[in-house]
């Protein structure tokens, strides 16, 4: 876990706190509906819910991008059921649209490779939606590369990437 809130003027990057949960799952849901051409589908979740479970995992991390006092970009990672230890799995990721272009995703970004490499993590690996180009694009400046092992289904919605964590 980071071990003190880390501060890049103006973004500061902290663990996630239980309270927060209905916070981030409405910046969760802003950040998704913008990539759905017909709107976010409704799934039926409790996203609440579901994040405040997430936040508690134990063998999770769910990181807040805070800037002027307000939630700006959220990511949540772990290693994934059946992976190798060194493998970490970046399962969320988000930055509230009024914060694109920010410096936000980049923060937040940074901070998920430190706790990586503190972890002893080598690969971090993603899906993302495939019409979700800013995202793509975003993923691609910070390093990220389309997963040789996970290459795509003609039916499927989403590109697998992987991201080789600098250390030794």
């Amino acid at each position: 876990m980071i071990a003190a809130n880390r501060t890049l003027d103006p973004v500061m990057i902290r663990t996630a706190l239980p309270a927060e949960a209905a916070a981030v799952a409405q910046l969760h849901v802003r950040a998704r509906s913008t990539y759905y051409p017909d709107g976010l589908p409704d799934d039926g979740r409790d996203w609440p819910a579901l994040w405040a479970q997430t936040i508690e995992r134990p063998d999770g991390h769910v990181l807040c991008a805070v800037r002027d006092g307000s939630l700006a970009g959220i990511a949540s990672f772990r290693t994934p059921e059946g992976a190798p230890a060194k493998t970490v799995k970046l399962f969320q990721f988000h930055v509230d649209p009024d914060h694109w272009r920010t410096g936000v995703g980049t923060a937040l970004h940074t901070a998920c490779v430190e706790q990586w490499q503190a972890d002893g993590r080598r690969t971090a690996v993603l899906d993302v939606h495939v019409d979700n180009h800013r995202a793509q694009a975003f993923y691609a400046r910070q390093g990220w590369v389309p997963d040789p092992e996970n290459p795509p289904a003609e039916d499927d919605h989403h590109l697998f990437l992987r991201f080789a964590v600098p250390g030794e």
